[in-house]
């Protein structure tokens, strides 16, 4: 047998039932073979002996038998006292009946538990009236019922309840097992997309200067378009120093994918490396003014000081690779409803530009990460069409 099928609930359920109707019938026919002072049988005592055995037998039925089998012995207590008659000297052992009553409290739904209950009780009072001699008082009687009709009934119905709610428990706990995984999967997608778009925002930012920078080493070279060693050795350095930017950026990235980040490393850069980053581009020919006004450049959260640091330079490359002649504007105001980053470039005559409402990976990028800080960003032209506008508000609440 597999051990899926040995541990089938059902199979274990049946043999339980088998086993606890043949002990009782073992216990309900020994007591009752035994207890009279004469061994032998007379016809009645055979009858009542064959009632309760057949009474047990059913134990061994389906549960949704359950209903049934209460009722037979209730019919088995009602009809024994009348069929023993004056042999009443040998005790009835009724083991099959209280089992049949946790049963009923066990299994049944409210209202047929409730009848069987009753149906229980009253064969059981009527079951300890029809043999009382009058030797024990009524409260005898009283106890003899509530111990034999109501007390297995009433442990069956606690272990249901007490099984209900073991279930809704382990229901609970797996939802909540659940809710967890789930929500430990969507911060490790965030955190992924997150990562992608630092690495989407420094390669894009450093290989598109390399690539202006090496186009003009290439022209600068003898017998190119303006010839000269001073501007060849310029522009290598700029790539150089590009090579290198880029490099540091993605170990550092790197580094924190693989949780090697603390206190000691580097810092992500943030606005006071705005400097270096405008440097770079001014080499590569990019004409670039920064203004701040109201507190300026203060002390920002790592994460958002980088995410504004991320924006500068996204939109630094796109200017870069896609913008027109002119000088490009940065605008930094600090003022007392938050802090605005506004990039301000030419566009160019004849070339088309995204559209803001299906902006590019870059574009996308600078959305997200100012919806992050529940700030709201501006992407598109200027109302004459001529310069093209980023401009991110975070709100005060933010910068704490």
């Amino acid at each position: 047998m597999s051990e899926h099928g040995s541990r089938d609930p059902r199979g274990a359920l049946a043999r339980n039932s088998w086993l606890a109707a043949l002990i009782c019938v073992v216990v309900d026919t020994g007591g009752f073979v035994f207890s009279g002072s004469n061994p032998a049988l007379s016809g009645r005592a055979w009858a009542v002996l064959v009632v309760f055995v057949a009474a047990d037998a059913c134990l061994a039925a389906p549960a949704r038998f359950t209903g049934g089998i209460a009722l037979a012995h209730a019919v088995a207590l009602v009809v024994t006292p009348v069929l023993l008659g004056d042999e009443g000297t040998r005790d009835l052992s009724n083991t099959g009946a209280l089992v049949a009553g946790y049963l009923a409290g066990a299994w049944l739904r409210p209202v047929p538990a409730v009848v069987s209950l009753v149906t229980l009780s009253a064969a059981t009072t009527a079951n300890e009236l029809l043999a009382w001699d009058g030797a024990h008082g009524r409260a005898a009687l009283l106890f003899s019922v509530l111990a034999n009709g109501a007390l297995p009934w009433v442990v069956g119905r606690h272990t249901t309840t007490r099984r209900g709610h073991l279930a809704a428990l382990e229901q609970r706990a797996e939802r909540r097992e659940h809710e967890e995984r789930m929500a430990v999967a969507e911060a490790v997608a965030e955190e992924r997309s997150a990562i992608a778009r630092d690495l989407h925002d420094v390669i894009s930012h450093h290989v598109s200067a390399i690539s202006v920078h090496a186009a003009a080493a290439r022209i600068a070279m003898p017998g190119g378009q303006s010839g000269g060693a001073g501007a060849m050795s310029r522009a290598l350095h700029a790539v150089e120093t590009a090579s290198r930017a880029a490099m540091l950026d993605l170990r550092r990235l790197l580094d924190l994918l693989h949780g090697r980040g603390d206190a000691d490393a580097e810092r992500q850069p943030g606005l006071h490396n705005l400097e270096e980053l405008l440097t770079g581009v001014r080499r590569a020919g990019l004409a670039v003014s920064f203004t701040s006004t109201g507190a300026g450049i203060v002390d920002l959260p790592d994460s958002l000081d980088l995410a504004m640091y991320r924006i500068a330079q996204e939109s630094l490359t796109n200017a870069l690779r896609h913008g027109g002649p002119g000088e490009v504007r940065i605008d930094l105001d600090h003022g007392a409803d938050g802090i605005v980053l506004t990039i301000t470039n030419p566009l160019p005559v004849t070339r088309s530009w995204p559209k803001p409402s299906s902006p590019g990976r870059g574009l996308d990028g600078v959305r997200r990460r100012v919806a992050l800080f529940e700030g709201d960003v501006e992407l598109g032209p200027t109302a004459d069409s001529r310069h093209w506008r980023v401009r991110a508000r975070f709100p005060e609440e933010t910068l704490c």
